[in-house]
């Protein structure tokens, strides 16, 4: 794939997810990104008595790994070296930390003035909430998504880490918008960039606080599944499958045909979207007798044949063998830096046709200290 950022230099400071993922977007697109870590590696390594946790390889591909402690002088001079070579930093501290390490905005950019500076925080940088921790659920509670994915009957919090991989990926809008602005500029200064979980999920969240301030409604868990007419059914043999009917007619009348019911409508419950979504819990009651009659793999055939919006509900090893992610090309593999081959999701973008299929195993720790040591890992090996 066309390496579109080839040439951009990134530093990340970052730990867990949020820098993580910010610096991993960008080397998808072909930046040249340095982790910085501190002698003890990123916390997220830890995992089972080693240092390349799932956790880790999920956000940390396409870089190179180097160890330093800031507040000892040789490691902050070779930090220094670093950044007076950068176009980009990213770091994901509390609000005054980054000054704590020798890496506050104001010294980098005395070093550096083309620098992009990224600062990532939990509830942005001055404020009551400051100085709060915020991890993936604080932020999703306190923007109130969290009240939307949670099963009033059942309350407790489910899926992945959303809000921390989405931060990450209003960061990495930011920077780049900061990196087009500057390359117009005729005095080519960066920017400072700043987005922190609060903001960024309040932002994701902005359907609800749109349907309340247009409409006074405050939405909950089930609000937009009833409008857009989605449904999640079990089937004979166990395994589930997803319809979303919210439009044209023409889906509902597919269904009703795939279903074997075609006086479906002759119900005056069903016979209009206000009546279906009104009486929700009816239809879903009706669906759900009905397809647990055959297996999925016959409802997904019956569906497709008459154009019904489905998909089989996936657990994650199905997703592999599913034969339109085969062909997309969507899992990649590369050499692992322990032996064997190490397998990830490309990057979803494709320039020109062309799908991002290089791709190398996140770093072991400290991988490229012999090449700061010796200059700079900016000239090491390429990571692709």
């Amino acid at each position: 794939m066309a390496q579109v950022l080839a040439g951009v230099r990134v530093v990340e400071h970052g730990t867990f997810i949020t820098g993580p993922a910010a610096a991993m977007l960008l080397a998808d697109l072909g930046a040249d990104v340095v982790k910085v870590e501190q002698p003890a590696g990123d916390p997220f390594r830890a995992f089972r008595g080693g240092l390349y946790s799932p956790h880790y390889q999920t956000y940390n591909r396409n870089k190179k790994s180097v160890t330093l402690d800031t507040r000892q002088a040789d490691d902050l001079a070779r930090f220094d070296r670093l950044i007076a070579e950068a176009d980009v930093y990213i770091q994901n501290f509390r609000p005054g930390v980054a000054d704590k390490l020798g890496a506050g905005e104001a010294r980098l950019r005395a070093l550096n003035p083309r620098l992009i500076y990224c600062a990532i925080s939990g509830f942005g940088p001055d404020g009551p909430a400051a100085g709060r921790p915020s991890y993936d659920t604080v932020a999703q509670a306190a923007s109130g998504f969290l009240k939307l994915l949670v099963n009033p009957a059942n309350p407790r919090v489910v899926g992945p880490a959303l809000a921390d991989a989405i931060t990450g990926f209003y960061a990495a809008y930011g920077i780049l918008g900061a990196l087009y602005e500057r390359e117009r500029r005729e005095e080519g200064r960066g920017r400072k960039v700043e987005v922190s979980m609060l903001e960024a999920m309040t932002h994701f969240n902005l359907d609800a606080f749109t349907h309340l301030f247009s409409e006074g409604e405050v939405m909950g868990p089930y609000s937009r599944p009833s409008v857009s007419q989605s449904y999640v059914l079990p089937c004979a043999d166990g395994k589930w499958i997803a319809l979303h009917m919210s439009s044209p007619p023409k889906f509902w009348e597919g269904l009703a045909q795939a279903i074997d019911k075609p006086d479906l409508f002759d119900d005056p419950r069903f016979a209009t979207r206000e009546a279906r979504i009104a009486n929700q819990e009816a239809i879903i009651e009706l669906l759900t007798a009905i397809f647990r009659t055959r297996a999925r793999a016959e409802w997904c055939r019956r569906l497709e044949a008459l154009d019904v919006p489905h998909a089989p509900m996936y657990d994650t090893d199905e997703v592999p063998e599913d034969p339109q992610a085969k062909h997309l090309q969507l899992f990649v593999d590369a050499p692992h830096p322990q032996g064997g081959r190490w397998r990830t999701v490309r990057s979803p973008v494709s320039y020109d046709g062309e799908r991002s299929l290089a791709v190398t195993a996140p770093p072991l720790l400290g991988d490229h200290n012999d090449a700061l040591r010796a200059g700079s890992p900016w000239a090491s090996v390429p990571a692709r």
